[in-house]
């Protein structure tokens, strides 16, 4: 019930030097210099010497019941595990469906969401998948954001991809009022996370959607926009007129730019990465045409690391594209994505001089000891 970890270096993501953290009732209690502990309360005291804090990662955008399926049964993907989540750090997931939506359906996708939940996770789901109009459980995307606890917007939704239906401004128009009055009528995000293919006309149907209505620009959040040069090029314009820009995690093709890669370019362009956020689309097909490989939630951490230890980006800038630019753009923020008094107490600590995982708090709850989850 009660922990302090003692020792520790923290980034919140900013950084805040060393401090001790105690943790109370899955919630960050307080952080000060030196906290003794109180013998009536018992509570748990971890030396963290030699290692620095941050916020649990968000991954929102994750195919937790599993993608694949392109290249007929034999491809379809599994289920994620909790085990892999927590490897990477991670205590915010997103659920998407993608586009099968034959041998995976959005049912199976919210008992896989509220399964994470009893591992000790924190967990939501989008409603749809790439077709429009997307499938949904209650027959609309706004019911489903208003009535399921764990529907949090509609996605993913695919635009200039040859698996899309190349959904025009009208039905666009259609799905974001759907996504938006959902989340205004039930105090949620109600955000249209758009998958973006490598097709001729890019983030085209956005910005045509964008400057032909009134929708608010922070309504969507176009991913995968590191697949290709040209389109990363459009995604910086995009994010300097105001736009959320998601980069994917992993990302290795001949096409493509890494995550590292464009974060180094947006800094040294004077960009302070807000509104910048990085995804893993863990467990999916893979990239190009082939859908072959699958993604890796763990990605999201080695890109971070690779940022950090290989480009020598400041890990506090870096670190705000995984914790605290997705919790608001999820409208999760301060309770997620921040190490403060009165968050949550997700807490990743990772080895200093490696910066590798070695331990991992999800609202108070130890899940990873020594690089490795721990047994229920």
């Amino acid at each position: 019930m009660f922990r302090i970890l003692k020792n520790v270096e923290i980034y919140s993501p900013e950084y805040m030097g060393f401090r001790d953290i105690l943790t109370a009732y899955g919630r960050i209690a307080l952080i000060s210099e030196n906290i003794e502990p109180v013998r009536q309360l018992q509570p748990e005291v971890i030396d963290c010497s030699g290692m620095i804090a941050m916020p649990g990662l968000i991954d929102q955008h994750v195919h937790i019941t599993g993608g694949g399926g392109e290249q007929g049964p034999g491809s379809i993907i599994g289920p994620i595990s909790s085990g892999d989540l927590i490897r990477a750090g991670i205590t915010t997931v997103v659920g998407v469906l993608g586009n099968d939506a034959v041998g995976k359906n959005l049912q199976g996708l919210l008992m896989k969401t509220s399964s994470l939940e009893t591992e000790g996770l924190t967990a939501f789901m989008y409603t749809g998948n790439y077709g429009v109009p997307p499938v949904t459980i209650t027959g609309r995307v706004l019911t489903d954001i208003v009535i399921i606890d764990k529907v949090i917007g509609a996605g993913e939704i695919a635009i200039s991809d040859y698996r899309s239906t190349y959904p025009g401004r009208s039905e666009l128009a259609k799905l974001a009022y759907e996504a938006v009055t959902g989340g205004m009528l039930s105090g949620k995000a109600g955000i249209v996370h758009l998958h973006v293919g490598d097709g001729k006309d890019g983030l085209m149907p956005l910005i045509d959607l964008l400057e032909s209505t009134d929708f608010p620009v922070s309504t969507f959040v176009p991913t995968h926009l590191n697949r290709s040069r040209t389109l990363f090029d459009q995604a910086v314009r995009y994010h300097k007129n105001g736009g959320i820009i998601d980069l994917t995690a992993g990302e290795d093709t001949k096409a493509g730019i890494s995550v590292p890669q464009c974060l180094a370019m947006l800094i040294g362009s004077g960009d302070n990465l807000e509104r910048v956020t990085v995804s893993s689309d863990g467990n999916g097909s893979g990239a190009g045409q082939s859908h072959t490989e699958t993604g890796r939630v763990m990605a999201l951490f080695e890109d971070l690391r690779s940022a950090v230890m290989d480009y020598q980006l400041p890990l506090e800038t870096v670190l705000k594209t995984v914790t605290e630019n997705p919790a608001k753009t999820l409208k999760l923020y301060p309770a997620k994505g921040k190490t403060t008094v009165g968050s949550d107490a997700d807490i990743l600590l990772a080895d200093k001089a490696s910066l590798t995982p070695r331990m991992l708090l999800a609202r108070g709850k130890i899940l990873m000891r020594d690089g490795k989850p721990v047994e229920s």
